[in-house]
């Protein structure tokens, strides 16, 4: 650990290193959607000794690869990861999921009734990601790619129909709260994808998948709240060459 955590956010920590997400992960402290709350108050939220995390993010062993430092990539080429990794893991993953959950649902629901609930916010969580993911591809992320090729290129500011990105990036963040808090919901319901002790192959399969989708949308928002959007708003200030 070679920066002052203590005094950063839980966002900016991640963002610094995405291996500290692993810590945060196992403290139960939300590093994406709640990125912008400081490590103090985060841990007081859980009722965590802050010594205990901080001691944890310096022993963090790297589980992702060490060439992927987001931070410092441009924004563009960040914009594309998101979409072509992110975005296509929705669009792919999403249907199977429901489609598997459903038939899990109806072997289980019986007996394990909080199915039917992860179900309703499975499909839900589905439906509203499927427009997000819209909204950002044809309105939001165009526009940033707009602003850095004219500041990259000393342009003017490009027009934008929403007058700045402050706008869609408040309508984009606050939906990524809805589906922090949809998977939390899920998580809760499902003992944290823990499956009962007579659960079939593909209750336990559904959950694994469930839990894989949820780790996926950490990343994703935390890429976009913490790296994208704040950077998408400096560029913007800075069109005074």
């Amino acid at each position: 650990m070679n920066k002052n955590y203590k005094d950063m956010t839980v966002g900016q920590i991640v963002a610094d290193k995405f291996d500290n997400s692993k810590v945060f992960n196992d403290f139960g402290i939300d590093f994406c959607c709640r990125g912008d709350v400081s490590l103090s108050n985060a841990c007081n939220a859980q009722g965590i000794d802050i010594k205990d995390v901080l001691k944890k993010l310096g022993e963090t062993e790297p589980f992702v690869d060490k060439t992927m430092d987001f931070k410092t990539w441009d924004i563009d080429l960040l914009v594309d990861f998101i979409i072509k990794h992110h975005h296509r893991y929705i669009r792919k993953n999403g249907r199977g999921i429901q489609e598997l959950l459903n038939k899990v649902c109806d072997v289980h629901g019986n007996k394990y009734n909080s199915l039917y609930e992860v179900k309703a916010l499975f499909d839900a969580s589905l439906t509203d990601l499927n427009e997000h993911l819209n909204k950002e591809e044809q309105i939001l992320f165009p526009y940033i790619y707009e602003m850095h090729e004219a500041y990259s290129s000393r342009k003017p500011l490009p027009f934008f129909h929403c007058g700045g990105v402050e706008q869609p990036i408040a309508v984009m963040m606050s939906e990524h709260d809805t589906e922090g808090s949809r998977f939390r919901e899920i998580s809760r319901l499902t003992n944290t994808y823990l499956a009962p002790d007579d659960a079939c192959e593909s209750y336990r399969l559904v959950l694994n998948q469930l839990n894989e989708f949820e780790e996926n949308l950490h990343h994703h928002i935390h890429l976009e709240n913490n790296i994208v959007f704040p950077a998408a708003i400096q560029i913007q200030l800075s069109f005074n060459f």
